[in-house]
């Protein structure tokens, strides 16, 4: 039988499985409307922007929290945790680009929603690897009984409904 924190600490990986999945879920859901257009372009834009922001709370999360604290917990993963964070600046990277097209959008002129489209497909493409990424080296740190501390509400509960 489990101890109580390491239940507690399958249950972090089972719930950075279900914050990755549902960041899944927002960007295919973007994508589509992007490609089919059921709804206005500006809500398009308002989505794809709340997006950036969920994906972003929740890799700052992860940089400063739950990073932090398995590399307290576990040094040996300093160069795991060194690979995640060079993903985390490559993305950030794309939401900049995203955001600057998003704004332009609206312009005579700007750049259309294809060109944001593409983005969210590069995007998606290194979201997918780095999730799997993450959920398998780090979800095995946290099954292995890291605390938690302050992190997983800012890691696990960025917008989510």
């Amino acid at each position: 039988m489990a101890s109580r924190d390491g239940d507690r600490a399958v249950a972090l990986s089972r719930q950075l499985a279900l914050a990755h999945e549902e960041l899944r879920r927002q960007i295919r859901e973007i994508r589509t409307g992007l490609r089919h257009r059921p709804l206005g372009d500006d809500v398009l834009l308002t989505h794809c922007l709340a997006f950036c922001t969920a994906l972003t709370s929740h890799h700052q999360g992860e940089d400063n929290g739950m990073f932090a604290q398995l590399l307290r917990e576990r040094p040996d993963l300093a160069a795991t945790i060194a690979n995640l964070v060079e993903d985390h600046a490559l993305i950030s990277s794309i939401l900049s680009r995203m955001s600057e097209l998003g704004d332009r959008a609206a312009e005579p002129r700007g750049p259309t929603l294809e060109a944001i489209g593409r983005e969210l497909d590069g995007l998606a493409a290194i979201m997918e690897s780095h999730f799997r990424y993450e959920e398998r080296t780090i979800g095995e740190a946290l099954d292995d009984g890291t605390p938690d501390t302050d992190w997983p509400d800012i890691v696990f509960g960025f917008g989510m409904t």
